[in-house]
C-alpha cells in the first residue's frame, strides 16, 4: 500500500473493524460538544483504491513521485485527484487539493469532507503537507485521514495533524 510525498508526521493508529475516531474538545465545558465521524471499513478501502488508482494520472516530471487522493463529502459522494508538478515548483498542486477543487467544482462551495485517504507510488511514509491540511480543515474540520506511516496505514482525525486550524466562516 504506496504512500507519501511529504514529510512524515505524527500518527495515530487505527481501530478494528470500522473506523470512528471521537475529538474530545478542551473547549466542551463552552459548549463545543465532542464530534465523532465514523467510516467504515469497505469506505476506507474504497478511498485507499481510489487514491492509488488516481495516483497513476498524476504529473510528476521532476519528482518522479505520483501521489492519489480521494475525499468523500457528507453527501456520500467520492472525489480524486493526483499530483500535478509544474516547471516552476511553487506552482505545483498535490494531491489532497486538486480532490477537494475537483469536488468544489462540481458541488459548489457547500463542501462538507468526512474523510481522506493518500497514496502513493513509493511506499513510503505519507501525510498531508501543511497546505493541504488548511484546505482540508476548511471544508473538514472533523474529517479523518488515512495515509501511510512509518509502520504501516495510519488514520488521524484533521484536528491532530493542523491543532490550529482555522476558518474565517
Amino acid at each position: 500500500m504506496p504512500f507519501q510525498h511529504r514529510r512524515p508526521r505524527k500518527f495515530c493508529s487505527r481501530s478494528g473493524s470500522g473506523v470512528t475516531i471521537a475529538h474530545h474538545s478542551i473547549f466542551s465545558g463552552f459548549g463545543l460538544d465532542m464530534q465523532t465521524i465514523k467510516v467504515s471499513t469497505a469506505m476506507r478501502e474504497r478511498l485507499l483504491r481510489a487514491a492509488r488508482k488516481v495516483m497513476t494520472n498524476a504529473y510528476a516530471p521532476f519528482s518522479s513521485f505520483r501521489v492519489g487522493a480521494a475525499i468523500l463529502t457528507s453527501k456520500g459522494q467520492v472525489f480524486v485527484g493526483c499530483n500535478v508538478e509544474n516547471s516552476s515548483y511553487g506552482m505545483t498542486n498535490c494531491a489532497e487539493r486538486t480532490a477537494i477543487f475537483s469536488a468544489i467544482a462540481k458541488g459548489g462551495p457547500e463542501l462538507e469532507i468526512r474523510a481522506v485517504a493518500v497514496a502513493n507510488d513509493h511506499g513510503v511514509p505519507c501525510s498531508p503537507c501543511g497546505a493541504c491540511r488548511q484546505v482540508i480543515y476548511e471544508f473538514g474540520p472533523h474529517a479523518i485521514v488515512f495515509y501511510e506511516g512509518k509502520k504501516g496505514p495510519k488514520q488521524s482525525l484533521i484536528t491532530d495533524l493542523l491543532p490550529e486550524g482555522f476558518r474565517l466562516k
